[in-house]
């Protein structure tokens, strides 16, 4: 069996505000740019993985969600709590100070993990929390 990831799913709550922050200051690219239903969902990925989507998702895409399950999504994505992404990079400490100079929310500095990772972390415009992690010896 040959699995690979092909796509994964971030909510946001406000398309342009992610795909600035996703395009402009983490430096992917936009794939696709679909509106459907009222709803909208926005491809993106790094260049570096031509075969691994992002795709920046509506809050809920279910047009029968109930108003009470929209608020706790919401809620949840505000938070921080619904879906997290690692991204690797060759550098942490610079990677830390070109997001943290966009303005973004600094939800971790740059620390040393004892799993072999120095990481940081981020909120993304929508509230959901981005790691960074520089594997140890690269």
């Amino acid at each position: 069996m040959d699995l690979r990831l092909s796509h994964c799913f971030i909510v946001v709550d406000d398309h342009d505000k992610a795909v600035a922050f996703y395009r402009d200051v983490l430096g992917l690219r936009v794939r696709n740019d679909v509106r459907y239903g009222g709803r909208r969902w926005v491809t993106i990925g790094s260049p570096a993985q031509p075969d691994v989507d992002i795709v920046l998702e509506p809050p809920v895409a279910d047009a029968e969600a109930s108003q009470d399950d929209r608020r706790a999504i919401a809620d949840l994505t505000a938070k921080g709590l619904m879906r997290g992404v690692v991204f690797a990079t060759d550098n942490c400490n610079r990677t830390f100070e070109r997001i943290r100079a966009s303005g973004a929310e600094v939800v971790q500095e740059p620390v040393d993990q004892p799993y072999g990772v120095r990481d940081c972390a981020f909120r993304d415009p929508a509230g959901n929390v981005l790691r960074f992690s520089q594997y140890a010896g690269r």
